[in-house]
């Protein structure tokens, strides 16, 4: 049977209009559309209607009186939530299909009627909180489809990776005393929000399901896949999730601006295949990705193009080969910093 990969994309996306200079701009999602035309990319790809989230799943997670404060912007004048997060006329509709596309999404992988997916959506979600808007964020897509999934589809443990170079705070803090979901998070050290430090492991019944990497800058392919290879390969096999959700964001990558990592198109499909490997040892393949950052188009897309490609089977990396070349003290740093905080919680050492 051949595999299917289901991708979700629509117009309502592009009509979300960010302040001036946030680089969060619709050109991005035009970006892959356009690949998604490219002729080795044609029919390759289920396309999954996004369906626009009810209120009671997005208060699975976000408040009320946050809910209606992003509500009331809507078919009004661009309005300021922070200095970088901006709502305009449409941001509310393209948020709440956003995350119901994920949900969609979701669904259809939990039932197999689709193999695994990639939500290519805006605005991004994963610095969303509880009850407030930040890093170009308005709805936490993955932390509402995490809960979604528990409620819904009676799924008991979800892991949910954030490889995009800034933290998922929104996304730690909605399940930092949760013991049945996982958050794995490798990013950039020292850039904004700020939070997400080796220490921090999640609280009470949660503590040790919360893993974070903070690297410094200059880990590239290579290291990248080892990471995944060394450390989340066997935790995830210990927590044995029913579903992965990845926030992919793209700003690792080489040539994007904001920050100073060094992934290339090639080390995305390592990843690819590292958390394939995983979501097919551990729960039937069962994998959904969310775009989060990554604010270089040519880089996007032709790195997205190389995700794809990994989940519906077109390639197979080789990550053993890859995660081979990792430079031996970069790994050192971050395999002895986590084994650390984490030798009582998981058996990698």
């Amino acid at each position: 049977m051949a595999l299917k990969t289901g991708i979700v994309k629509g117009d309502i996306f592009l009509r979300h209009i960010p302040g001036d200079g946030c680089p969060d701009i619709p050109q991005r999602l035009n970006s892959l559309y356009r690949m998604l035309k490219d002729p080795d990319m044609k029919n390759l790809f289920v396309d999954v209607v996004p369906q626009k989230a009810p209120k009671e799943d997005m208060l699975l997670f976000h408040t009320p009186g946050y809910f209606e404060k992003i509500a009331e912007t809507k078919g009004k004048d661009p309005i300021a939530f922070t200095a970088d997060t901006h709502a305009s006329e449409h941001s509310f509709e393209a948020a709440l299909y956003a995350t119901g596309g994920l949900l969609t999404a979701i669904t259809q992988v939990v039932a197999k009627t689709l193999d695994n997916a990639f939500a290519m959506v805006r605005p991004p979600g994963h610095h969303a909180e509880k009850s407030r808007a930040m890093g170009y964020c308005l709805f936490n897509h993955v932390a509402v489809g995490a809960f979604f999934a528990r409620k819904h589809l009676n799924l008991s443990r979800i892991l949910i990776i954030d490889w995009d170079i800034h933290h998922g705070n929104g996304t730690q803090h909605a399940f930092e005393k949760d013991p049945t979901v996982l958050f794995f998070s490798v990013h950039q050290a020292g850039l904004f929000p700020g939070t997400g430090s080796f220490t921090d492991t999640g609280s009470g019944p949660g503590e040790g399901y919360t893993i974070n990497l903070p690297l410094p800058k200059g880990y590239g392919d290579a290291e990248y896949t080892a990471i995944f290879e060394r450390l989340l390969g066997p935790v995830a096999q210990q927590f044995a999730p029913e579903l992965i959700l990845v926030s992919a964001g793209f700003d690792t990558h080489t040539d994007d601006p904001m920050g100073g990592m060094r992934m290339t198109a090639d080390g995305f499909a390592g990843l690819t295949a590292s958390v394939k490997k995983i979501a097919d040892k551990v729960c039937q393949g069962k994998l959904v990705m969310s775009l989060e950052g990554g604010y270089n188009c040519e880089a996007l897309s032709t790195s997205i193009k190389a995700v794809l490609k990994e989940m519906a089977g077109i390639t197979c990396c080789d990550v053993t080969a890859m995660a081979a070349k990792a430079d031996k003290k970069k790994m050192a740093h971050v395999i002895r910093r986590c084994t650390d905080v984490h030798r009582h919680y998981w058996n990698f050492i």
